[in-house]
Formats: C-alpha cells, structure tokens, sequence
C-alpha cells in the first residue's frame, strides 16, 4: 500500500496540515520574511471582514444553485439515456463532451457564445426580435451570476448524468415488470421502485457536486475573475486574490480553514437527514 500512500502523504495530507497551520501565523509572500505565530488574530479579523461573508453568501447561492440544476438536469438527461434508443450509445458518450473539456477551455469558449458583440446567444437573440440591444451577460450586474450559474450546470452536468445512469442501471429490471404487472403506470414506477432505490447514489452524488462547485476556481475565474463589482467574487476567488495578490498567506489560510469547518457541517447535516429518509 505504500507506492499508493506516499502521493496522497504528499499532495494531500501535507498541504492539508501546512494550511491548517499558516492560519495561525502572519505568513506574507516574498523571500526571508520572517513568520510569527499570532493565534487566532486572523479569524478574529476574518469576522469583521464583509467582504469575504459577502463572497461566501455568494458561494452558496452558487453552489446550491449549480448542484440543484445539475441533479435535475442529470436526472432527466439518465432516465432518457436508460432507455431503449437508437444510436444510444452516440448519446452516452456526447453527454460526456462537457466533462472531457478542460475548465479554462469551457469558461473561453463560454465567453466566445456571451460576448456582447460577436457572441452567437447575443446575436441570435436579436434576430429573433428578443433583445433590441446586446446584453453583456458577464459584465452586467443582474446577469453574470445567472450566466456563470449556467455555463458551471453545463460543464458540471455529464459526471451527474453518469453517476444516475449507473445508479438506474442497478435497478433490476424485474422489479419494473412486477410493478407493471400490478397495474402501476410510470410515475408510480419511478416512485416506488426507482427512487428508493437511487437514494443512497443522489446522496452521494450530490455532496461530491456540491463540494465541487463551491471550491469552484479556474471556471469563474476565466469567465469572470469574481466581477463586476464582486457579484461572482466566490470564497475560492476571494481566497486567491488575498494570497496571491495581496501577499496574505497566513489569513487567507484562515479563510479556507473556515470554509472546509462551515462546509463540513453543512454536508453532515444533509448527509444525515437524507440517509435518515432513505432508512
């Protein structure tokens, strides 16, 4: 077991430790800058920062968003790709473009379609007599959130979509028949027989979504970088920009700390209520 312990000793638990640590320093970038232990001061600055809890409203508004989507999309796009289609198996493996794609590759070629001027989602629109004006859909304040919200459900969805088709693979198909039998239509079908037994595959599916698109960074970054006017500045970003353009490591080592402490919490609450329900 060692060959398979020693990279995750050394790109995992390691850095976990050494960021755990640097929260309670004064650690600032540059070259023999001396370091002092400082106990909790960041945290305690961390509290009066609205910015950064501006930012993690924000996160969470994303990430909710993002993995309700991608669940409910996925879903739907799963049930479709069970089912006995032609060229199905061209289907399975188009859903998984997205997710063959580099983040940075998607936010470019994200900006490409929304871009105000030449973009095709802006053009289209204005032929079909939608818009009178191209909309700046990442520049605008009531639209770069929904527009990000958008282009992460996309590029998020096929791991989603894989995952519950698997999960309905697994449901054995005699259990359908007998249902069917006893005079039970589709949705009593998908009700009774489907759903419990995709309980367990949701809740896990979902708490991997959700931690993923909340520690979010390369995507919004590229579309984005956090604006305009912070309006999709999420914790990641803000956390980024403290460390690496600001010089801060020991408070921005603080921030991820309360992140993974709040973020931690929330997924053991919803792990434990839906693993309640599904016994």
């Amino acid at each position: 077991m060692l060959p398979a312990l020693l990279p995750i000793l050394l790109f995992s638990a390691i850095p976990l430790v050494r960021g755990l640590t640097l929260a309670f320093t004064d650690s600032r970038a540059g070259f023999n800058v001396p370091t002092h232990f400082v106990g909790v001061d960041n945290f305690s600055r961390l509290l009066d920062n609205t910015l950064f809890w501006s930012s993690f409203r924000i996160g969470l508004i994303w990430a909710f968003s993002v993995t309700a989507l991608q669940f409910v999309l996925g879903l739907g796009l799963a049930l479709l790709l069970n089912q006995p289609l032609r060229l199905r198996w061209l289907a399975r493996t188009l859903s998984l473009v997205p997710w063959a794609m580099p983040p940075v590759i998607v936010a470019i070629m994200w900006r490409i379609m929304l871009d105000p001027s030449v973009g095709p989602i802006s053009t289209t629109l204005q032929r079909l007599g939608l818009t009178d004006s191209p909309t700046n859909w990442l520049g605008d304040f009531s639209t770069a959130l929904p527009a990000v919200i958008v282009v992460g459900v996309w590029a998020g969805m096929p791991q989603t979509t894989i995952t519950l088709l698997a999960g309905l693979q697994a449901v054995p198909e005699s259990l359908h028949e007998a249902a069917a039998l006893d005079g039970a239509g589709s949705w009593q079908r998908f009700r009774h027989v489907t759903w419990p037994a995709l309980r367990t595959v949701v809740a896990a599916i979902t708490s991997l979504d959700f931690i993923w698109n909340f520690n979010s960074f390369g995507l919004v970054y590229v579309l984005t970088a956090g604006g305009p006017g912070g309006k999709t500045m999420l914790p990641m970003l803000f956390a980024y920009n403290e460390a690496f353009r600001y010089g801060e490591f020991g408070y921005a080592a603080a921030m991820g700390d309360v992140m993974v402490v709040l973020i931690v919490a929330l997924l053991l609450f919803y792990l434990r209520s839906r693993l309640r329900s599904a016994t």
